[in-house]
This record gives C-alpha cells, structure tokens and sequence, in this order.
C-alpha cells in the first residue's frame, strides 16, 4: 500500500453485531496499514454501537434515527422528524470532519451518513453482507464508489462493475483463533470430555432459539451433551432459571459472549440464527452447525443466506415455524453423526473468505490515494 498521511475515514454501521463488527474490523484494517488515520464512526442513538464501538477505541457520534415500525406507533410519526434532523445532523459531521471517504456496513444511520458524504463528492463505499441487500444500500449504491459483497449473484441488485466479491470482514480474534478447546472450555467451565453444543441467536438474543433449546435443556443433559448458550438480554433470567441445577450437566448461559473466539475454540456443534456475519464466522473456524433463519428480516434475507449453504451440503437448516418441535431433535442427531460432522465442517471451509476486512482495506486505500493525487 502506498504511504498516506492526514487521512481521515468515517464508518457508519450499527443497530446489531452484524453491522457494527464488520465496520470495526474494517476500521482496524485501515489503521494496520495507515498507523495516523484518522477514524470517527457515526451509528444510531440508545442502539448498541454507542456501547460496543467505543469499547473498541474508536470515537462515534450518534443520529437520532430509526426504521419504521411495520404497526402505527409513536416511532413512526416522529420519522419524518428524525430523518430530516438526521441528515442535518450528518451534514455537519461531514463538514466538520471532512472524511477522505465514508464507508457504510449497514443499519439506521448509514443512510444519511453516506447520502450526505455523497452529496459533496466523497467517495463512499458499501459493504453488504447479505445474500439480498436492503433497501438502504440499495440507494446508496447509485453513488458509491465500490460496493463490497460477500455472495455470488449480486449483480441482480448492484451495477455490476461496482461490486466486489470479497466475504464479509470478521472479528480479528476469531479469524485468528489459535485458543485450544481444552483452554477454552476452562474458560466457560464446560467439561473437554463432553460435546459442547453453542447457542448464538445473534447479538441481540433470538426467542424461537431460546425457547426451543429451554425446552430441549434435559434432553441434551440426558444424551451428554453441555450447552453454552448466548440468551439476549431479555431472555437471560428465563434460561438462568432454566438450566438444570445438576452440576454435570455443565449448561452455561450468558446474555452475551463478549469473548466468541473462546465460545468458537469450545464448541463442537453451532446452533445459530442466519446472519451474514454469524454464518461468515461459522465459515471461518469450520464448525458443523445448524441454521434457524429469522423469519423477522427484510426480504427473508436470512432464508437466502442459510440456503447458499445448505444447499452445498455445508450446514442443516430448520425453519423458524418447526424449531420448537425439531430444533432439540436434531442436536441430538448432529451430535450422534460424526460422518456428518465431517462432511459439514469440510464443506463449511470451502465457503470462508480469508482477509476481508484487508483486502477491503487495500481497495478503499487505493482510491483516497487516486483522490489524493489529483487534489
């Protein structure tokens, strides 16, 4: 990469892990190779990149905005309000902090963060991470630059000299997971003699997954199998008073895993929502896993997402409607299966993408550095 000075960079993503761990992933990229950037994230005010970004070193402002509500609320009125105040609001950021580009993961505050970069001839960026894309980058995409994708096919959504195929940007101590599952498991207090079942309904919790596995907590315990389940804030006192008190049962509930490269090191089977991101780290570590899709996404996206692998033999999928009755079941019989652990977890690795964040990077690098040369 060429040397460059005085860069600054604006990241916008936010509103779930899956937008905002991408962003920060890419952020670090850029800083690996450019030490002095610059890097200001702008995300959505009271939604948890206001927590989680700072936590990992970089500064954000917040935008009050959010998405409309499929029922008539008090949200919705205030929309109107909220997105002209909002790209006031990013306005002036940009103005202020007058970024050499603008990149955007996803989520409420992307949208006018990258509209407003656009309007005075920023270069901007998307990375998508799903198999179908929002109606946000959507948008955004007549404008941007380059347009990061992490699925084949997406030139029914993109203008197709735009896009590159590149994965989506993981978290750097899951990419580089060198923790050993003896090490791991010591960690959560799970027990290296049984198989650690992961439960990962996406950041925020997942009720279908919740419920199913409450349900399913003496069937895994009778078939020695040990849980390490990441319950969501609003379900976390349900499953603390769910698991079963028989210390040899080793369940184990967190409402979040600050630490998933340990969670990952552990586990031997993966029970997970469908997301980009949750399927992008899944690729990356090689665990056999078994899929339940939000039904609650724009355009099924989570569907789609879970499809591209089973359809490959990479992962089992069961749908939301049938988890309560199958999910626990089918644990059971991954658990049992080491012929289809195999297959699996070979064919899972085939799907991951290696160094997104950097090679996202390198492309976005590049482009301030033509910018650069004909200011």
């Amino acid at each position: 990469m060429q040397q460059l000075s005085n860069i600054k960079v604006i990241l916008s993503g936010g509103g779930t892990g899956g937008h905002i761990f991408p962003a920060v992933a890419i952020a670090n990229a850029i800083k690996a190779a450019i030490p002095d950037v610059e890097i200001m994230f702008v995300g959505a005010k009271g939604r948890m990149e206001m927590e989680k970004v700072p936590a990992a070193g970089y500064p954000i402002k917040g935008l009050w905005i959010s998405g409309l509500q499929r029922r008539l609320t008090l949200d919705n009125l205030s929309f109107p309000i909220k997105m002209i105040y909002s790209f006031l609001k990013a306005g002036s950021i940009i103005r202020q902090f007058k970024p050499d580009v603008a990149i955007g993961t996803g989520g409420y505050a992307s949208w006018p963060t990258l509209s407003a970069a656009a309007s005075r001839g920023i270069p901007t960026f998307i990375q998508e991470q799903n198999s179908f894309p929002g109606i946000t980058n959507k948008k955004l995409a007549k404008k941007a630059h380059l347009i990061f994708v992490a699925y084949e096919g997406m030139e029914k959504y993109f203008q197709e000299s735009k896009i590159r195929l590149v994965g989506n940007p993981i978290r750097q101590d899951i990419a580089m997971n060198k923790i050993t599952r003896n090490n791991a498991c010591e960690f959560f207090g799970l027990d290296p003699a049984k198989k650690t079942v992961l439960i990962i309904g996406g950041s925020l919790g997942a009720l279908t997954i919740n419920q199913s596995i409450r349900g399913s907590l003496p069937l895994f315990a009778e078939n020695g199998l040990q849980v390490l389940w990441q319950t969501g804030k609003s379900y976390s006192g349900i499953a603390a008073d769910a698991i079963l008190a028989d210390s040899d049962a080793r369940q184990v509930t967190m409402p979040f895993i600050a630490r998933m490269d340990m969670a990952y090191a552990a586990a031997d089977l993966v029970v997970s929502r469908a997301g980009a991101i949750a399927i992008s780290e899944i690729c990356a570590v090689g665990k056999p896993c078994i899929l339940v899709p939000s039904p609650n996404v724009a355009e099924d996206h989570q569907t789609k997402n879970a499809m591209a692998l089973a359809g490959k033999n990479a992962a089992l999928m069961v749908a939301d409607k049938d988890a309560i009755h199958e999910l626990g079941a089918k644990v059971i019989e991954l658990a049992d299966d080491e012929n289809l652990q195999n297959m699996l977890r070979e064919n899972i690795l085939k799907m991951a993408y290696q160094d997104a964040a950097s090679t996202i990077a390198s492309e976005v690098i590049a482009i301030i550095g033509k910018t650069k040369n004909t200011k």
